[in-house]
């Protein structure tokens, strides 16, 4: 396993190579994604325990969306349970990950705090306006705290996952990988900032200025095209920069594929 470096247009290139892929098989691919999303949302709910569920079991959830992705680059036929198919593989140390993020989350949250006025807290609350200089420079704060963060938990589930790499590993390979790609990156947040906000703002805007109801009904495909298609980015960047591994990921074949084996 080894760390590609790519050049800064490879950004771009995951965004078309995730719709490409989203284009092979929608449905799969925002069934997949929504799933994730709403299990998170449901575990949430629970009383006392449903956070932490959620935290914990974030990465073998994630796993799955993945493992979509990639039996459709690879033409494999799955079903709708390849989205739990993340538990099948490496699966504590997939909640370990999600462990250490939750605990270095909490931790930039505690050091916010100790430079934060009450601007962020109050602005998450609805109670403050964005445009307060204090929020201005928690949300610098904020952000300088979590990149590594977040850089150190990009890659790791599928890390652990397809590589069966130890908890530890996975974070440090994922860090040092995105460290390695900022350049990419940068080009990739900067498109998805574009075709994943601005660009649908604007024609929602447009449409809502020639009828509300047009700027309305727009509003909804627009997000079960976008999110599906940013989560497959996620597959095409991994695939870029760590390539695949020689064995296909664990998941239960359909019984149409077993006749289709016969």
């Amino acid at each position: 396993m080894q760390a590609n470096r790519l050049p800064m247009q490879r950004g771009w290139f995951w965004l078309r190579e995730g719709l490409v892929l989203w284009r092979r098989n929608p449905a799969l691919i925002t069934f997949a994604t929504f799933g994730y999303l709403l299990s998170i949302v449901v575990l949430s709910l629970v009383p006392l325990l449903g956070q932490l569920a959620a935290s914990l079991l974030m990465p073998a959830l994630s796993v799955g969306v993945l493992n979509a992705c990639r039996a459709i680059d690879s033409g494999r036929k799955v079903g709708p349970d390849v989205l739990f198919s993340g538990f099948k593989t490496n699966l504590q140390s997939l909640i370990a990950i999600g462990g250490i993020y939750l605990v270095a989350t909490l931790l930039v949250l505690v050091l916010v705090s100790l430079v934060d006025d009450g601007s962020l807290f109050a602005l998450m609350r609805g109670e403050a306006p964005a445009e307060d200089a204090g929020v201005g420079f928690t949300l610098l704060i904020a952000l300088t705290l979590s990149t590594p963060v977040v850089m150190a938990y990009w890659f790791a589930p599928v890390l652990a996952a397809w590589w069966k790499v130890s908890p530890a590993k996975a974070l440090f390979f994922s860090f040092y990988a995105c460290l390695q790609n900022w350049r990419p990156f940068l080009a990739y947040a900067i498109g998805v900032a574009i075709f994943g906000a601005i660009l649908p703002g604007i024609v929602i805007g447009v449409l809502g200025l020639l009828s509300p109801a047009l700027g309305t009904l727009a509003s909804l495909p627009i997000p079960l095209v976008v999110i599906p298609v940013i989560f497959a980015t996620f597959y095409t960047a991994t695939r870029d920069v760590f390539g695949l591994p020689d064995a296909p990921p664990v998941i239960d074949r359909s019984p149409q594929d077993a006749d289709d084996a016969g």
